[in-house]
């Protein structure tokens, strides 16, 4: 789940990454782990957190796609819900996302739920609607978003060429939103990186920069027997 509220510049920019950073590596100390392979770079995906794996985040980005510095929290509470929560720093905020499961069973997917909603800066929840089809290699994805007095299109393709790499692209309409292209990279079973170029669709010539590192806890429930990766 991602965020994409416009935000002021960031008043001490190095100082902040280099928190979030110190604090980021803090959650390595840890027990086992189920592996996962997150969602697109911009939209949200109907795939589900696995239940019971405990998703932590670390988001660097262009002032111009949401707040520059965030840490995220996703949790698989069941096989048919998960919850969100983002910390961003400047400004400071805390973003809160939820997604429901219809069909859960691949290929086929469908899932709605909301993100988005900052209590703190009065932002309204943004309700949305996506199906999904998924094989082991080509991931398929459409729906649409209510954000704020509009509704917007939601695309996104992945190729998945194995447990480790991931090819990505998506698209939301709206002035205020982009065209990405970014890949995984899963670097161990636990830990992934997910680099992003967004193009805005208001200037597409406009290169804005994205990074998120993700590390996955599995706290209960069955792990997956074969270890692969759960796309997200």
């Amino acid at each position: 789940m991602r965020t994409h509220a416009k935000v002021d510049s960031p008043k001490d920019g190095f100082a902040a990454a280099k928190n979030l950073l110190v604090a980021f590596a803090a959650i390595f100390i840890c027990a086992s782990s189920f592996a996962t392979t997150k969602g697109l770079s911009q939209i949200v995906t109907p795939e589900l957190e696995e239940e019971g794996d405990l998703s932590l985040s670390l988001q660097i980005q262009d002032k111009r796609i949401a707040n520059p510095y965030e840490l995220q929290a996703e949790m698989g509470l069941t096989k048919w819900a998960e919850v969100a929560v983002f910390r961003g720093f400047d400004p400071d905020d805390w973003i809160f996302a939820t997604e429901f499961g219809l069909l859960t069973k691949e290929p086929y997917l469908l899932s709605v739920g909301f993100v988005n909603w900052s209590p703190h800066l009065n932002v309204d929840p943004q309700p949305y609607i996506e199906a999904g089809y998924c094989t082991e290699h080509h991931k398929v994805f459409a729906g649409a978003i209510h954000a704020g007095y509009k509704n917007e299109a939601i695309l996104g393709y992945a190729y998945d060429f194995n447990k480790q790499w991931r090819v990505q692209v998506d698209f939301q309409s709206g002035r205020e939103n982009s065209s990405t292209i970014g890949f995984t990279w899963n670097i161990t079973p636990d830990f992934q990186v997910n680099p992003a170029l967004y193009f805005a669709n208001y200037h597409p010539d406009r290169l804005m920069g994205y990074i998120v590192f993700t590390y996955t806890f599995h706290l209960w429930g069955k792990k997956s027997e074969t270890g692969a990766p759960a796309p997200k």
